[in-house]
């Protein structure tokens, strides 16, 4: 049989790869090692969080974490390389854009093993963002680029990669498919609602956790003056990052919102689904809120998913207090159709379709 083996660093990789698994073990015809770099700690990722989310547990767990980038870095290619030369795989999967993506491309690569970016060909043009410059690497150095979206593919033939031996591919986006099979889940194993006596569209769900706001005072300091404007209309309640959390401290902020302990992924599907929209300054949030036809204000100068405000769906507002003011306003008056696919359906069944076809021409 043959095998591909899957690098992943954060649990938002996980989720998404739990898609792909899934896939895999329904059509039985490939072998997937899981490897985990540890990038990311996280209490969140016990033995209880592969069970109930059905997820895969890694065969391997390289614990590498709490170093700067290019120690991180340098280490997981030298762990990942161990692995892989063991394992022997016919292809090796990465997704997004983290350390863990960028050592597992570079691994695999260099020992002539065929490398699949999932969620390829995003761009902030922010190269002052790590994750940008890993994503861009990873995509010049694979042989199969997933795409979520057509703006992807539009950014990879605006580099010319048209010009090299590599397979773009519009695949759609695989955390919708995440969000389809988990949603139906939460309604049955979140508590958050009832725990905090949250009332159905009568709260604005906000995260804010990049390093851009959290260590830049006077951003954060907009940020939160807005959500305190937010907040006198609707209640705003912000699952707290632990680095949010610290800089607050540090500085001795404090604001008239709804702060709660971070929340796992069943609470936080189930909290998007009845908030009246999104604040965030996260990725992956902006989308997971369109899939749950709720309108977000992205806490960004720029973001990935351009589709999202080109359409409508989402309003860049970077830290400005007044721009956040007019974008609530906005949105939470605006009659959004949501019904505009955007992101592809039945992603995974199409990536491992994509998969397959490079494994058998490479054999």
């Amino acid at each position: 049989m043959k095998k591909i083996v899957t690098i992943l660093g954060a649990r938002p990789q996980f989720v998404k790869a739990a898609v792909l698994s899934r896939v895999i073990v329904e059509h039985n015809e490939l072998e997937e090692v899981i490897v985990h770099t540890g990038q990311h700690y996280d209490n969140n990722m016990s033995m209880v969080f592969f069970e109930e989310m059905q997820i895969p547990v890694p065969k391997y767990n390289l614990n590498i974490n709490g170093l700067s980038h290019g120690a991180m870095t340098g280490q997981m290619l030298a762990k990942i390389e161990e692995v892989l030369i063991f394992e022997k795989p016919d292809a090796v999967v990465v997704y997004g854009d983290t350390n863990s993506t960028l050592a597992g491309a570079l691994a695999a690569q260099k020992l002539g093993i065929k490398v699949v970016h999932i969620e390829a060909g995003l761009r902030s043009f922010n190269m002052s963002m790590p994750e940008e410059v890993n994503r861009i690497v990873t995509d010049r150095i694979a042989n199969l680029l997933l795409c979520p979206t057509q703006t992807a593919i539009d950014n990879l033939e605006k580099e010319g990669f048209g010009n090299h031996d590599i397979k773009i591919v519009n695949s759609g986006d695989i955390m919708k498919d995440a969000v389809e099979f988990y949603g139906a889940l939460s309604q049955e194993k979140a508590t958050v609602l009832e725990k905090h006596q949250l009332v159905k569209n009568e709260f604005v769900l906000v995260t804010i956790h990049r390093q851009e706001n959290t260590d830049d005072i006077i951003a954060l300091k907009g940020i939160f003056e807005g959500l305190t404007a937010i907040h006198k209309h609707k209640k705003v309640v912000m699952p707290l990052h632990p680095r949010t959390k610290s800089i607050l401290e540090k500085h001795k902020l404090t604001y008239p919102i709804t702060f709660i302990d971070p929340v796992g992924y069943f609470d936080m599907l189930a909290l998007l689904q009845h908030c009246a929209l999104v604040v965030t300054d996260s990725g992956g949030l902006q989308k997971e809120a369109f899939f749950n036809k709720k309108a977000c204000i992205i806490a960004r100068e720029e973001t990935e998913w351009v589709e999202l405000v080109n359409h409508g769906f989402a309003t860049l507002v970077g830290s400005n207090t007044a721009n956040m003011q007019e974008a609530y306003q906005h949105h939470i008056l605006a009659k959004h159709d949501f019904s505009m696919s955007l992101y592809g359906n039945q992603v995974g069944e199409t990536i491992y379709k994509e998969i397959k076809m490079l494994i058998i021409q490479n054999n």
